[in-house]
């Protein structure tokens, strides 16, 4: 090697090598280690090493609200959780589903939970659906330095409300921002794709039945363009966690209904792959 190609280096050709005598790797692994084929390219970003769980949609019927999720977990481009559950109950009148860090997600729902049975033990009387609204916002909001580091939890509320009997739908940000949403609304990576799909086929005053039939194929649409979200597994009879919540409380929608509308949609999905026609 000449001194000039060593001189670009920072070293001379009479110079010896430090780390290692004649060894060049040594040398190299002091003076330039980035062009080592063993380098450390850089640690995924520490959210990519978490489970991420989407996606979430709810819509509005005539008995009041619908929530339901997909079973898929994510990290990075591996399926993580092929059956997690990301819809929970909150309390006798609300649901919640959440989107995001899967862990910090699910910690977030229990101490949800806790905090709402807490205030009805203090206060003698349950919180509100606005209330309980307002106290998951302050909970996200608490979570906001958690979020700058990437491990994001949104969450979608869902519920009865007693005072104006009807179904009601809140989303939030990650900053605690929380939002009534009209007819329907979806969260997670997914979120545009079923979006769409409800936009098509939501009608307000659908049945209980007819609601699980369009959150489903919201879901379907999800999946078919989002790799993080999960269709229907049929192989491994995996479908779906559906709720219903209407003046007699939370209703977790049976796993056998929801695989025999999921086995329809599928059926549909033969004749009609994207989905079906909207009536104009």
């Amino acid at each position: 090697m000449t001194t000039a190609w060593f001189g670009a280096w920072g070293k001379t050709a009479g110079e010896p090598l430090s780390g290692g005598a004649s060894s060049f790797s040594a040398w190299l692994a002091q003076a330039r280690p980035d062009l080592l084929p063993t380098a450390d390219r850089g640690a995924p970003p520490a959210p990519e090493l978490a489970p991420r769980a989407t996606t979430i949609v709810a819509l509005t019927v005539a008995d009041g609200v619908i929530i339901a999720g997909d079973r898929r977990a994510t990290m990075g481009s591996m399926i993580a959780q092929r059956d997690i559950q990301k819809v929970f109950a909150a309390d006798e009148f609300s649901a919640i589903g959440v989107a995001g860090s899967a862990g910090l997600a699910v910690d977030l729902v229990k101490l949800f939970r806790v905090e709402l049975e807490h205030y009805e033990k203090i206060e003698g009387a349950p919180l509100s659906l606005d209330g309980k609204a307002n106290r998951l916002a302050a909970m996200i909001r608490g979570q906001l330095p958690m979020a700058l580091q990437g491990f994001v939890v949104v969450p979608l509320l869902v519920g009865w409300d007693q005072s104006s009997a009807r179904g009601r739908i809140f989303s939030y940000d990650a900053t605690g921002g929380c939002y009534e949403e009209t007819g329907h609304h979806s969260i997670g990576s997914g979120s545009v794709f079923a979006r769409g799909a409800l936009k098509k086929l939501y009608r307000p005053g659908l049945t209980t039945a007819k609601g699980v039939t369009v959150a489903v194929q919201a879901l379907f649409d999800a999946a078919d363009d989002d790799s993080a979200t999960g269709g229907p597994d049929l192989a491994r009879q995996i479908f779906p966690v559906v709720m219903a919540v209407s003046e007699h409380g939370v209703c977790p929608v049976e796993e056998a209904a929801v695989a025999k509308i999921t086995n329809q949609v599928v059926a549909g999905r033969q004749r009609r792959p994207d989905g079906p026609e909207a009536k104009l």
